[in-house]
Order: C-alpha cells, then structure tokens, then sequence
C-alpha cells in the first residue's frame, strides 16, 4: 500500500552524525575520567537515547554516575555546537523536496532532543518539510518501543498500515515493528547489513534516493 505517512530517523539517516556523535563521547569520558571506549563501542549507541547509550558503556554504571554523564555531555555538545554541526547525506535533500511536493506527510522520531534536532533542521533548512517532529524527550518509552511512532501516527491520523519508518539501526526497525509500520533501512549508516537483515527490514536501500520505489 501507497503510505501517507513517513517518518523519518535522523542521525545516520538523514545526517552524518555519526563522528561528531564519537567526539562528543570520547570528550566526555574524558572530562570525567572514565575508563576508554573505542569508536566502535562509542558509535554503537548511536540510535539510542544518551542515557541508554551511556549504560551500554558502563553497564555497572548507578542512576546518578549516567545523569552525570549525559549532563556532562550535553554541556560539552553545547560548548562545541558549531563544531559538531553534521552534514546530511547525499540526496537527502532533493528526496524530502519531492516527496514534499508530491503530498507525503512526513515527521522524524529520533532519540535526539528535540531542541538539538531543530538546531541542526533549521541548520541545513529542510525544517518546513516536517509538521510533526518527536524527540526523545516527547517520550516516555524509547526504541525500540513502539511509542515515538505510534505519537506520529496518533498526530497525523493514519493507520499503520499507511505508515513507513526509515531508519538506519535495528532500534529503527523494531519501533516500526512493534507498531504494526513497514520498515526500509538504510544501509549507509551506523548499523551493518548483516544487523539490518537480522532485524528484519522489510527492505533495505543503499542510497536515500531509492527509497522512490517503496512509496510509489
């Protein structure tokens, strides 16, 4: 069926966070004095909430050593906001236009803040394609819980039948999932293949361009 609805991940799906988000980590476990993470273990987390992110880290971590954590990080995000501003990927602006044009709503469900992600949407100016954005703090369940989704469907009054997420991370395809929404993954962001197809995409697209063929 022909969606209605797309809702759209952003980090690694529509921007290249993905070294800005390490950097922001690493300097964090370095104001703090923690114990390394690689880059690997770090741009893991991508795709869930900071504090979740954190306890994947540090999975002996109290309540109150991860609060610290992310304040400290949001505080070194913020002192390097400029510095830390992604790009979006190839042919995602040109996508959001036509589908935009061509009368698909569209809304993002990201575990980004929502101030943070209208930061970096006014930043490269594709705000105005977007009527509904949930961020993490529009929550209470996070992904790969059903509820950022089920928040958009609930907005726009559509089933789920006429929804279609696109996210780049298993998280991504588990929301969609567990709310009853078709999934397309994206390959080139922060999860492999091989994770996107255990996660039972129900496609996965190489380039955000492809993505046409799943809503004609």
């Amino acid at each position: 069926m022909k969606p209605k609805l797309i809702i759209f991940d952003f980090d690694g799906t529509l921007c290249d966070t993905r070294q800005n988000i390490i950097k922001a980590f690493r300097a964090t476990i370095e104001a703090l004095g923690l114990a390394l993470r690689d880059d690997e273990a770090c741009g893991a987390t991508i795709g869930l909430t900071l504090r979740d992110g954190f306890a994947q880290l540090y999975p002996s971590f109290s309540d109150a050593e991860l609060d610290t954590c992310v304040v400290t990080y949001r505080r070194i995000f913020a002192e390097h906001r400029e510095e830390y501003m992604p790009e979006l990927f190839p042919g995602v602006r040109e996508l959001l236009d036509r589908l935009y044009r061509e009368g698909y709503s569209l809304a993002i469900a990201s575990s980004r803040l929502t101030d943070s992600l209208l930061l970096f949407m006014r930043a490269h100016a594709i705000e105005h394609y977007f009527s509904f954005v949930v961020g993490s703090d529009s929550v209470t369940r996070h992904k790969p819980d059903a509820e950022p989704v089920v928040k958009c469907l609930e907005h726009y009054g559509v089933d789920a039948t006429e929804a279609l997420v696109v996210g780049d991370m298993p998280v991504d395809v588990g929301m969609a999932h567990n709310a009853g929404v078709r999934a397309v993954a994206v390959s080139y962001g922060n999860a492999s293949r091989a994770e996107l197809e255990a996660s039972r995409a129900d496609a996965i697209i190489d380039d955000i361009g492809a993505l046409l063929d799943y809503v004609k």
